[in-house]
């Protein structure tokens, strides 16, 4: 059974499946697939397997085409220590881009006219040129990473998640047309559990001024990179997730009745610096 995808909604913080142009964005992404040569996956280089869409890679090895794994948001990682990942193993092949820093923009270049020659398109008559699709979740970068490769802002871009709507033709270079597609998330992940809503805001499909309860993602970030969020902020909390929350709000200001911190605020201001992709891990 074919599984569904629904697009987050970014003005109102859920996911929505009643809207009829987000119900169509995964028959996007599958028309892009079939008709393309060659398939980018944009991953984020922070979670790099939580951003993989596993139905729509077994989609394209099915058919028969090459996945290059674009792992962007590099600038914000350690990229030697990303490399040794066990998952990277069977990534075959990926390359890491920062579209902040502009770092392996030349490299994405190279493998898309390696993997291009391969198909023999470009010196096929038959054709008029081959065709690289451009997929991934909301918020990885997908429309970033074309104007990147093309060296100019001509995929549509916005600061949150799922901007793009529709299919877009790009020319790369002579003889390579990029695909551009809208972001989509797996059905499966579209519940209300914790585990889901968690992963998304920290990935950036529900942005940090629309999710509820922004502390829970926080503490959760906190955890997984400890120490981090300290040095970023320049805050001795000796590693207490609550007295980083108490101290941060009182350095900003954000006090509420009873000299108290405002819990809600701070964590929403953590939570957009991670999201805008401020902290480094």
């Amino acid at each position: 059974m074919r599984v569904k995808y629904i697009f987050s909604s970014r003005r109102t913080g859920r996911i929505e499946g009643t809207n009829k142009h987000r119900k169509s964005y995964p028959l996007v992404a599958r028309e892009v697939i079939r008709i393309s040569d060659i398939v980018l996956e944009i991953l984020d280089a922070r979670f790099i397997e939580e951003t993989r869409n596993k139905e729509f890679e077994d989609l394209i090895i099915k058919s028969g085409k090459k996945i290059i794994y674009v792992l962007n948001k590099s600038d914000l990682i350690d990229v030697n220590e990303a490399k040794s990942k066990i998952e990277l193993q069977h990534m075959q092949p990926y390359v890491f881009v920062s579209c902040k820093s502009r770092e392996g923009v030349s490299g994405l270049r190279d493998r898309i006219k390696i993997e291009v020659k391969k198909t023999g398109r470009e010196t096929d008559r038959n054709y008029e040129r081959a065709q690289v699709g451009v997929i991934g979740y909301p918020n990885t970068g997908k429309s970033s990473v074309i104007n990147m490769l093309v060296g100019r802002p001509v995929a549509r871009t916005a600061a949150e998640a799922g901007f793009t709507r529709g299919m877009q033709k790009i020319r790369l270079a002579k003889g390579v047309l990029l695909l551009d597609t809208p972001g989509v998330i797996p059905e499966k992940e579209t519940g209300s559990e914790k585990r889901n809503l968690e992963k998304h805001t920290q990935i950036g499909v529900r942005t940090w001024d629309k999710v509820k309860d922004p502390n829970i993602t926080v503490f959760g970030l906190i955890k997984k990179y400890p120490g981090e969020f300290e040095e970023f902020y320049g805050i001795d909390s000796a590693g207490d997730m609550e007295m980083l929350i108490e101290k941060l709000g009182r350095k900003m200001n954000f006090i509420s009745k009873g000299n108290l911190v405002d819990v809600d605020k701070t964590a929403r201001k953590i939570l957009r610096d991670w999201q805008e992709g401020k902290v480094r891990i």
